[in-house]
């Protein structure tokens, strides 16, 4: 299955992908975990030995649901994710930090750029896993663990919207200054959204580059359950 996916992801058309990340903050893989994957993902939830800890979001004022990070080593088939999309978005990262004129530069591989993460202290992993039942909802925030964040990262619903759940839409908020845009970001089971963490470049008005800052968050579910992975190229401190 491992090596389907990363096949699947060398044919993914990453010229539009980096296109419209320009262009919006975000783009969608289709189908890049089948049912089969899905389905295993959303049953590791109850493994509670893979995880190095569960978070319940109303205890931190996170919203309502809970969500659980995975223990190192990660499951085979996240690690080559994480790998794998992490060196096509490299040189996006890179970009988007020269127009915003940022020192920052990130490394070819993934692998470097942990070792730069876990040099500064930031040790823990962050691929997670999280699960929303009825009237749950995650308040707009962005994933910052520590001074060394990779600008983009990725969510993969694992289950199926209109049949395990309704409403839970996937929110994306953009400001530029005083002004604020809201996208809803629909998903089929196994399609991915890849989103920016925190800062991206905008066009300005009257030319040159300006910041914009990225939340994002999940809107109320209605019925059902709903569960959705998450992938961080950045550890946490």
């Amino acid at each position: 299955m491992t090596a389907a996916t990363t096949a699947h992801l060398m044919q993914q058309d990453w010229d539009r992908i980096e296109a419209e990340l320009d262009a919006n903050g975000h783009a969608v893989l289709s189908g890049l975990l089948s049912k089969d994957q899905c389905q295993t993902l959303t049953a590791m939830y109850r493994q509670v030995d893979r995880y190095r800890s569960r978070i319940v979001m109303s205890r931190h004022g996170f919203g309502s649901g809970e969500y659980q990070y995975f223990a190192y080593p990660l499951p085979s088939l996240l690690a080559v994710l994480r790998g794998t999309i992490y060196a096509r978005l490299v040189n996006v990262a890179n970009r988007w930090s020269q127009q915003l004129g940022l020192n920052t530069r990130y490394p070819p591989t993934l692998v470097e750029f942990l070792k730069r993460c876990h040099d500064a202290g930031q040790l823990r992993p962050t691929p997670l896993i999280l699960r929303y039942g009825p009237g749950d909802y995650n308040r707009l925030h962005r994933d910052l663990y520590g001074d060394h964040v990779f600008p983009l990262q990725l969510t993969v619903q694992l289950s199926i919207p209109g049949e395990d759940f309704s409403g839970g839409e996937f929110v994306l908020m953009q400001t530029v200054g005083d002004a604020r845009r809201a996208d809803t970001i629909e998903l089929a089971q196994g399609d991915a959204v890849i989103f920016a963490v925190d800062l991206r470049p905008v066009p300005g008005k009257r030319g040159g580059t300006r910041r914009a800052t990225m939340h994002h968050g999940v809107s109320t579910l209605h019925h059902g359950q709903r569960h959705t992975l998450g992938l961080i190229f950045h550890d946490a401190r």
